[in-house]
């Protein structure tokens, strides 16, 4: 155990976040993603796990450590709904509300169609499956950086 680390981030999870710099992104899919395959083809090369918890409960344990990138606006991105991209299930809305507390304002997540997620999570540093069994909670964050102190 570590002070002040949320004791939902495994070692593997918080070794791939500690090692990414700024402007690498990370995916955070649900259980039907197809995730290890993707995986395999990211920079980690291997798939992490949180797979007892839901996405937002995975999305708040992630943003307790990882700054978002403030430079761009694909600082996270959500799949969208096939035939409703405007569409924002549950899933997504609790995701969005970690990420307006994380950032202490709202910011939203801009959506990334279904095929192109998938050609986005082969780019990332790495694939972090959770449990989650609602559709389209599959979402990628962008690392930010945190600045020098004073």
């Amino acid at each position: 155990m570590l002070k002040g680390i949320d004791t939902r981030l495994n070692a593997d999870v918080l070794g791939a976040l500690r090692a990414m710099g700024h402007g690498d992104y990370l995916v955070l899919v649900d259980t039907n993603f197809p995730a290890d395959s993707i995986a395999r083809q990211t920079v980690a090369g291997r798939l992490l796990r949180m797979e007892n918890l839901t996405s937002a409960q995975a999305a708040q344990a992630i943003l307790s450590v990882l700054p978002l990138d403030t430079f761009v606006e694909d600082f996270a991105g959500r799949m969208q709904v096939v035939g409703d991209p405007d569409a924002m299930p549950e899933v997504q809305q609790e995701v969005q509300a970690e990420v307006n507390r994380a950032e202490g304002q709202p910011r939203p997540i801009p959506g990334v169609e279904r095929f192109a997620f998938y050609d986005l999570a082969k780019g990332a540093y790495a694939v972090i499956q959770t449990g989650e069994r609602r559709f389209y909670g599959c979402f990628m964050f962008r690392k930010g950086v945190i600045g020098p102190e004073g």
